[in-house]
């Protein structure tokens, strides 16, 4: 068990545990997983515990039957594996790539372009984004667990639907990635998108559902979303920000081989004897609507960690494990 608790609302989930009670339920789970595979000791680590339990509301079982699903599939599927040059055909396009900054929470962004789809492997696709959610989960603050997603919908129509793609990202994205996503951000979707989306809703996780938020320019209610939950200056002016520099693929390879390299010092890290990944307990809060479409109450991020300081913060953890 990990000595470095901090008590966090990071899903701001209505829990009536205690803390106490909650690491309980994080070593019931851990000795219904019974001996870990090797490989698979930093994943396993009490925050994952925590973040399978929540997304199974505290129940033990359901929570480490979930888990030993993902850990089969990580087993089988080798996420900590892809690399770059694996998807760069998939993602040359800019179809989906990770901001080079941080909402206001230190949640890093995942842009989403559905209408630049440049495949019709829906392998290859999914293939393409469990990467991206691998390097986003790397690059997460010390103190976050989650992302947030900007989804462009300019250029989207009837063509870009895939009910097949959606169910299959869905079962991914839920299954092996629970509690991850904070906040999704619709962009101007068009109107033909809502019907669509409640055709997909029944694939959705009900708390997954309510982390979606519509947003539309030249709308006022859209702008305070927006501006409560990124700093605009950053944020593409697809999005209504003042970034007009865009998406460049050559610079975008470049930071994705740069990343690349840090995987290895990521999945090994803690295994050399630094501390363990932070375990986010949930603060027990009173009974209260919507609560899952609020993002996280963290800190926010000063500025975004530059990928030289990354690896420096990776290489000094491994060294100070081994002293």
């Amino acid at each position: 068990m990990s000595t470095d608790l901090k008590q966090s609302s990071i899903d701001n989930h209505d829990c009536s545990l205690t803390a106490d009670e909650q690491l309980h339920r994080i070593g019931e789970v851990r000795n219904l997983l019974g001996d870990v595979p090797d490989k698979l000791s930093t994943f396993c680590s009490d925050g994952t515990i925590s973040r399978y339990l929540r997304a199974r509301n505290w129940n033990i079982k359901k929570a480490a039957a979930m888990l030993k699903d993902s850990m089969k599939w990580r087993l089988e599927y080798k996420p900590e594996e892809i690399r770059w040059e694996d998807v760069a055909h998939e993602g040359e396009t800019g179809k989906v790539y990770r901001s080079k900054y941080f909402d206001k929470y230190g949640r890093p962004v995942l842009v989403m372009r559905p209408s630049r789809q440049n495949s019709k492997s829906a392998k290859g696709q999914i293939k393409h984004l469990v990467y991206c959610m691998e390097n986003a989960i790397m690059n997460l603050p010390q103190d976050q667990e989650q992302m947030a997603w900007l989804i462009d919908f300019d250029g989207y129509n009837l063509s870009h639907v895939s009910m097949n793609l959606t169910r299959k990202t869905a079962i991914v994205l839920q299954g092996h990635y629970p509690e991850r996503l904070g906040v999704a951000i619709l962009y101007n979707p068009p109107k033909f998108f809502e019907p669509f989306f409640m055709m997909v809703k029944p694939f959705l996780e009900p708390k997954t559902y309510r982390k979606v938020k519509f947003v539309y320019p030249n709308d006022l209610n859209s702008k305070s979303i927006m501006e409560e939950l990124f700093d605009m200056e950053q944020v593409e002016s697809a999005f209504g920000g003042n970034d007009e520099e865009g998406f460049e693929i050559s610079k975008y390879a470049e930071r994705m081989r740069q990343d690349d390299l840090k995987i290895p010092l990521f999945w090994t890290r803690y295994d050399l004897g630094s501390s363990v990944p932070q375990l986010a307990l949930v603060t027990p809060i009173a009974q209260k609507s919507d609560s899952d479409s609020e993002p996280s109450k963290m800190h926010p991020a000063q500025n975004s960690p530059s990928h030289k300081e990354d690896s420096e913060r990776l290489v000094n953890e491994i060294q100070n494990g081994l002293k």
